[in-house]
């Protein structure tokens, strides 16, 4: 399989795991969002925003209690329907970042909440500028854990690229998100970073990477004999062992904002 069949393939695995996505992802701090539209001038509340590869919803729960026009636009029929059972009153389109369902000029802000990495960009940014106001903004997010943390920098080790991406990989990324992909209808990439710790239960973290792009694809064998070893090693540390601990994670954050 090349690269490419294997990055499909990922990509489209989450709809089978759509309810435990939905209940174990992490979420996303409000200053983010913030952050993400405060070149617009305007409080959230004020605006009409997309929710780009919106998953199950976990952004756009977020931009709906801080009270934006939030439509939600998602590829996946499972990732949708999951959404649209927790979000009745959003409107949830299905579509892809490439052919987006809404009109020209339609929103102050675009905003892609652990999506932007499985766009087509050579097709996702024009539309993405297209569907925008003059002077929108588009801001993407990611959240990851923060290996500068002993622990967490263990886990990384032993899950073996399996958890979810550590603060040193996704900065790394970021650089990916720049000029080339955005120059031309966009102002220069900015880039913030916010703390995002999360309540986890050894078992509720396994739960979580278990919706890892990686895990779904592996066969079931090679996926069990993986967990297994990390929940060995979360029982091996004190801060881990037992109940409820914290997981110190980090929200990446780009903004970009339309020229014109």
């Amino acid at each position: 399989m090349t690269d490419t069949d294997e990055w499909a393939r990922r990509g489209s695995s989450f709809g089978a795991v759509a309810g435990a996505y939905a209940e174990h992802r992490p979420d996303y701090p409000a200053e983010a969002v913030r952050w993400c539209v405060a070149p617009l001038g305007r409080d959230v509340a004020a605006l009409r925003v997309l929710d780009l590869g919106a998953g199950t919803g976990k952004l756009t729960a977020l931009l709906a209690r801080l009270g934006a026009d939030v439509t939600a636009v998602e590829p996946d029929e499972s990732m949708l329907t999951e959404l649209r059972s927790r979000l009745p009153s959003v409107r949830a389109l299905h579509g892809p970042a490439e052919e987006i369902p809404l009109p020209d000029g339609s929103v102050d802000a675009v905003l892609c909440g652990q999506s932007m990495h499985w766009f087509d960009l050579a097709r996702a940014v024009p539309e993405i500028a297209r569907v925008l106001t003059g002077g929108g903004v588009v801001g993407a997010m990611w959240n990851s854990d923060d290996d500068r943390v002993t622990w967490v920098a263990g886990l990384r080790d032993v899950a073996e690229s399996a958890a979810a991406p550590t603060l040193s990989s996704r900065r790394g990324e970021a650089a990916h998100f720049g000029p080339e992909q955005f120059g031309e209808l966009f102002l220069p990439v900015e880039r913030a970073e916010f703390k995002n710790a999360q309540l986890r239960t050894a078992e509720s973290l396994i739960a979580t990477m278990a919706t890892h792009s990686q895990v779904l694809v592996m066969p079931a064998a090679e996926r069990d004999r993986l967990l297994g070893q990390i929940r060995g090693y979360l029982a091996s540390r004190p801060e881990t062992a037992e109940g409820e601990f914290e997981l110190p994670m980090v929200t990446t954050t780009l903004r970009m904002v339309k020229r014109g």
